[in-house]
């Protein structure tokens, strides 16, 4: 089902705000126009993030537990009510499967009412430090939040950092993908709709370039920044972010490595494998993109996943024989292109990709790529190509294995294959990755944290951690008969 065209504006104290400046949102699948959106700029983001600071400072909002577990429950009903429609979008607009875009929603979903439990459980402590003194450690809202969302899973990970933000009491500002707007404004209509929302509570701001962004990482009304993006892109957050010394929670690259020793289930390898490394095209930082194989089956495991991997149909989302769907637009289309040839130079194609004709040539698809490299040191490896393209490693023994596997700057995810219990313990702890999988790949959710070790980021996402990055401890002490 094809979205309608719309239109996606700002949305500041409850009301949306229309810029005379739009951008022109369009089908990665087709190169339609969706719809437009109003961009944003400096002031509008200055205006924003003042109205948060205020309605922090002036409302009750951070002293209402229940209040805020209610808004979060509402949000939920109602991102479920409008779940078919969302989807379409995410589905248009984005260039998902029919089944990853519906995942999606379902996914933010389960993350809202998680957080909607937690809200009534923001838990201090107090100790008797002697006879008649009491230290009372108190969890409170950090102030204001400024979350910028990626244009990969554009619903699921806004609900991932806004409903943790919004159960430990912050307000917030919002920084949606520019290439997602029309579903954003889509979940924002959600949640305009619940009653119980205090206005000025959230509010969101489209982008400009890179001056909305610059505008929120600057701003002394901002207390914490949560990201989820690129490497490159965190480094230059925390610069902006020094002078204001905010809390930052980010989320950035990863390179994960998926570690086959000679003892595993190669069906199973492969078919975890191939959805793990090919789910959203290759677009998610968390996606298999190194198979390091142990080197007395790296030939059987080879011609099985260049099979699967062969095998798997390319086209629109809202086609039910696709098994993959399109980047999110042409330049992406035209670097993973370049890459492939690339991967070509530097090492050995043993599946090459190429960009589909026909009925799929105004669209930004391109077909998933393997290829053998020993190089460690190359950018093929070391670099998240964040595409269908992934690398055929080899290793001989579990020390080199491990090796490999923390060879690059990042450490987000990864996953081992094996038999043995015992070196699965062994090897998941010596992997230097927030998360590591056993005989599987990509499971996420509400209740497990996720981050990242080295340049995948700072801080933790999902489960009760999530919390952390919006709350401040503050010890208030007293002695009896003084107060």
């Amino acid at each position: 089902m094809e979205a309608r065209l719309s239109r996606a504006d700002n949305y500041i104290g409850g009301q949306w705000v229309v810029a005379d400046d739009v951008g022109e949102s369009t089908n990665p699948a087709n190169g339609a126009v969706l719809g437009r959106y109003s961009l944003g700029t400096r002031a509008i983001a200055d205006q924003a993030a003042a109205l948060a600071r205020r309605t922090f400072q002036e409302g009750t909002w951070a002293a209402s537990p229940r209040l805020r577990a209610a808004v979060l429950f509402e949000i939920a009903d109602r991102l479920e009510a409008a779940r078919q429609e969302i989807a379409d979008l995410i589905v248009a607009e984005n260039g998902k499967l029919r089944a990853e875009a519906n995942g999606e929603v379902m996914g933010a979903i389960s993350e809202t009412r998680y957080y909607a439990g937690l809200a009534r459980t923001v838990l201090g402590r107090t100790l008797e430090t002697a006879p008649g003194n009491f230290s009372m450690m108190n969890r409170e809202p950090a102030g204001v939040a400024a979350i910028i969302v990626p244009w990969n899973a554009p619903v699921t990970l806004l609900m991932r950092s806004l409903a943790p933000a919004l159960a430990a009491g912050c307000t917030t500002v919002i920084k949606p993908a520019p290439q997602t707007p029309l579903i954003h404004r889509r979940v924002l209509q959600a949640i305009h709709e619940c009653p119980s929302l205090p206005v000025g509570v959230i509010n969101s701001v489209n982008e400009n370039g890179i001056e909305v962004g610059e505008a929120l990482v600057a701003s002394e009304d901002i207390d914490v920044i949560s990201f989820t993006g690129s490497s490159a892109t965190g480094k230059r957050i925390m610069a902006g972010a020094a002078p204001t010394l905010k809390r930052l929670s980010l989320e950035l690259g990863g390179k994960a490595p998926a570690v086959i020793f000679d003892d595993a289930d190669l069906d199973v390898a492969v078919k975890e494998l191939t959805h793990g490394s090919l789910v959203m095209a290759g677009q998610i930082c968390v996606a298999a993109a190194r198979f390091l194989v142990h080197e007395r089956i790296v030939g059987d495991f080879t011609a099985r996943i260049k099979s699967a991997f062969g095998g798997v149909r390319v086209g629109p989302g809202h086609d039910p024989k696709s098994q993959m769907g399109s980047l999110i637009d042409r330049p992406s289309q035209k670097r993973q292109a370049a890459l492939v040839e690339q991967a070509g130079d530097e090492g050995e194609l043993v599946l090459k990709g190429s960009i589909p004709d026909g009925d799929l040539a105004n669209g930004a698809f391109i077909t998933p790529t393997l290829f053998r490299i020993d190089d460690l040191k190359s950018p093929l490896v070391q670099e998240e190509l964040f595409g269908p393209i992934v690398s055929i490693e080899t290793f001989g023994d579990e020390a080199e294995a491990v090796h490999k596997a923390n060879a690059t700057r990042y450490g987000l995810a990864a996953s081992l294959f094996t038999r043995d219990l015992a070196r699965a313990t062994r090897v998941s702890r010596a992997i230097r990755a927030g998360t590591v999988w056993l005989n599987c790949h990509t499971r996420l959710f509400a209740e497990g944290e996720t981050g990242g070790y080295g340049q995948s980021g700072l801080g933790r996402l999902h489960g009760v951690e999530g919390l952390d990055d919006f709350l401040e401890t503050k010890h208030v002490y007293l002695e009896a008969g003084k107060v």
